[in-house]
């Protein structure tokens, strides 16, 4: 029998047409033979059932069942391809635990932690996992300027605490044009973390659960044509995505080993995608994705196919790994 898997995709953040094309690449990929895929779309208006001719069929909620061709059907995994809320930020996750469906991602607690930059750098700190010097606001918190060029310095970026890293982000090289950077922030999130700026190499390193055990896969290097590693630079070509990355064989052993720490660490499940700076050898954590984006074009299926992993082996085995063990 088939398994009948129900891919999410969409969301209600600014990375929603990101999320609908990782999810048809997921439908595309997976093996028609072991699986039967239904994309659904998740709007904040709206939750669909889209089937080939693009016609849509409403979900319930209640079990997460959908109705078509006068049957009702109910999935047997749930393959999560949503970045951020509410994919990425546990409330779907949570969702599905209370309704015993299996979904690809990692639990709803460990969502809700990485996708709070500043959270989940506090937690992994008493880890020897290192990250830049931060300063943080909550929307309606006085703003000090002065104190906030003496914690980080200068340049120093500005970032939406929750959302994403392509979204609400700027650098700032000057006192006076902070004001503005964390306004633009705001517009994403009620929470901001302000960090120092890092000179060096910045590479993606992608871990995964494979086939029972914690695998890294092979490491890109970021070099991108723009001040830094922005919307334009990750999704309109404005980037070098480089992998394997060129670090030295000791650099890689340390970020390599550093990544599926924290992965192991926070109890991790599904795909993991963490940035790291190197600043004098050493690898400083930026940010660790759990919904990485799934084009064919993504950093994370880049770095399966150097590693011999194909889509389709990729996004299976994702779902092998959450289905109960005598399906």
């Amino acid at each position: 029998m088939k398994k009948k898997v129900a891919i999410i995709m969409g969301g209600y953040s600014s990375e929603y047409k990101i999320s609908l094309n990782s999810g048809n690449v997921v439908h595309t990929y997976l093996d028609k033979n072991e699986f039967e895929s239904y994309r659904i779309h998740i709007f904040k208006d709206k939750w669909v059932y889209v089937d080939e001719n693009d016609e849509e069929f409403p979900v319930n909620k209640d079990d997460f069942s959908i109705r078509t061709n006068g049957k009702t059907i109910t999935f047997d995994c749930v393959f999560n391809a949503i970045h951020g809320t509410p994919g990425e930020d546990g409330l779907m996750q949570a969702y599905f635990e209370l309704l015993n469906i299996p979904q690809t991602s990692c639990d709803y607690y460990q969502a809700a932690l990485t996708f709070s930059k500043r959270d989940l750098l506090s937690v992994l700190k008493p880890y020897g996992i290192k990250s830049a010097p931060s300063y943080y606001l909550n929307m309606g918190d006085s703003i000090d300027l002065d104190a906030i060029v003496e914690k980080v310095g200068l340049p120093c970026f500005v970032k939406a605490n929750k959302a994403g890293s392509s979204f609400g982000i700027s650098k700032v090289y000057k006192k006076e044009d902070l004001q503005s950077a964390i306004e633009l922030a705001y517009k994403e999130d009620n929470e901001i973390i302000i960090e120092a700026f890092l000179e060096g190499t910045e590479v993606s390193v992608g871990v995964i659960k494979f086939k029972g055990e914690t695998k890294v896969l092979p490491i890109t290097e970021i070099v991108t044509e723009n001040d830094f590693f922005d919307y334009e630079a990750k999704y309109e070509g404005k980037s070098q995505e480089i992998t394997p990355a060129r670090i030295t064989p000791e650099q890689e052993k340390k970020v390599s080993e550093m990544a599926k720490h924290a992965y192991e660490v926070l109890k991790m499940k599904g795909f993991s995608r963490s940035e790291f700076i190197f600043v004098n050898n050493e690898p400083y954590m930026l940010e660790m994705n759990t919904t990485p984006g799934l084009t064919t074009e993504s950093i994370l299926p880049q770095q399966a196919k150097i590693a011999g992993i194909s889509l389709a082996e990729l996004f299976g085995n994702a779902i092998k790994e959450v289905l109960p063990k005598n399906s």
